[in-house]
């Protein structure tokens, strides 16, 4: 079939790192267009891509099927409906919107438009990630009880020159991952306790937060906590899944993010693949405690499944309807922050996710 042609809106680091390879290496993709604004980095690195200044440029190229609006989140809204208008299909970085109603409102418009609208929810494709969920379809702790989902960093300057340290957040960026993540494996929770907090000397944004999620859909006694922090310097476990037969720990992150960074392809034969001394431990009362194989984990698979929306109708988990509770929950996060109480989602946020 013909290849999807793709224009990608920036090529900062999610341009470089997190879209432009994995479409680049794509068989069924084809990297047509790269908007950036006054460097030649995506020229040098991908010669045969037309590279264009502007963001409407690529809405004015009638060959593009697809737009990555990957630009920074408070333009999400904006470009995503700019493109959808354009009569483009569109992925958007995570977080989808700042705000339910923004995602409310770009949700109606690709219906209207009969356009697909799905969100870069990449970290359902970490290898950790991946073999949670299947150690919780086999039932390798027996009945989950009590699941943590934690992000440590460490990084205590402010890091100059970025938007990051100006808007957005750590809730909105990590947190985006570790909600979409949870909701994947329990479903939409119906209250939520959160803090969020500036903790770095000079710090604009949240660098800090734990949430607690409470009664998930498809666990309801599940207890959630999910943390990340920028003054981590400490290693904490990244999952940690109790049950009633035992307990998942896993150390580390995925790496692919890491080997992005520096330059490597995600083509390689054995590319998202953990080592065994990189493997998470299961304990059980009868086995005791023994290495748990890491599955393969593949940021590619977002794209794989782009491809077999749009070329075979399949549906696509990472539809932008189904990742709105994320937002809805965010928004719920610092309203129990900023009250110091636990707020309740209201019921259609479970109902948009099913």
């Amino acid at each position: 079939m013909e290849q999807i042609k793709t224009g990608i809106a920036s090529y900062g680091l999610s341009g470089q790192v997190f879209h432009a390879p994995f479409i680049h290496v794509h068989p069924q993709f084809a990297l047509t267009a790269i908007a950036e604004r006054s460097r030649d980095l995506a020229r040098a690195r991908y010669p045969e891509t037309r590279v264009v200044r502007r963001f409407d440029d690529l809405l004015d190229m009638d060959d593009l099927e697809l737009i990555v609006v990957n630009t920074p989140d408070d333009t999400h809204y904006e470009y995503a409906r700019r493109a959808l208008e354009a009569g483009k299909n569109v992925v958007v970085e995570k977080p989808f919107t700042i705000t339910t109603a923004e995602g409310e409102a770009l949700t109606a418009l690709a219906a209207r438009q009969a356009k697909m609208l799905c969100v870069y929810q990449n970290r359902r494709w970490d290898a950790d990630f991946l073999t949670v969920k299947a150690a919780l379809e086999r039932g390798a702790v027996g009945r989950p009880v009590e699941f943590e989902s934690v992000f440590a960093r460490y990084r205590s300057h402010i890091q100059p020159g970025t938007w990051k340290e100006r808007a957005g957040g750590m809730t909105y960026n990590l947190g985006s991952h570790l909600i979409d993540q949870c909701i994947t494996l329990f479903g939409v929770p119906e209250l939520v306790y959160a803090d969020i907090a500036v903790m770095r000397d000079g710090g604009m944004v949240d660098d800090y937060f734990i949430i607690h999620l409470f009664g998930s859909s498809k666990a309801p006694d599940v207890r959630i906590t999910l943390k990340a922090g920028y003054l981590m310097c400490a290693p904490e476990p990244r999952f940690v899944l109790h049950g009633t037969d035992g307990s998942y720990v896993k150390y580390g992150t995925d790496k692919q993010e890491a080997l992005l960074k520096q330059g490597f392809m995600p083509d390689a034969p054995d590319w998202g693949t953990e080592t065994e001394s990189e493997w998470g431990w299961l304990h059980t009362g009868k086995d005791g405690k023994r290495k748990y194989p890491s599955l393969r984990g593949n940021y590619g698979g977002f794209y794989d499944a782009v491809y077999r929306h749009l070329r075979h109708g399949a549906p696509i988990e990472t539809d932008a309807r189904l990742v709105l509770p994320v937002i809805r929950i965010i928004e719920a996060a610092f309203e129990s922050s900023a009250g110091r109480k636990p707020v309740a989602l209201t019921p259609q946020a479970a109902a948009s996710a099913d």
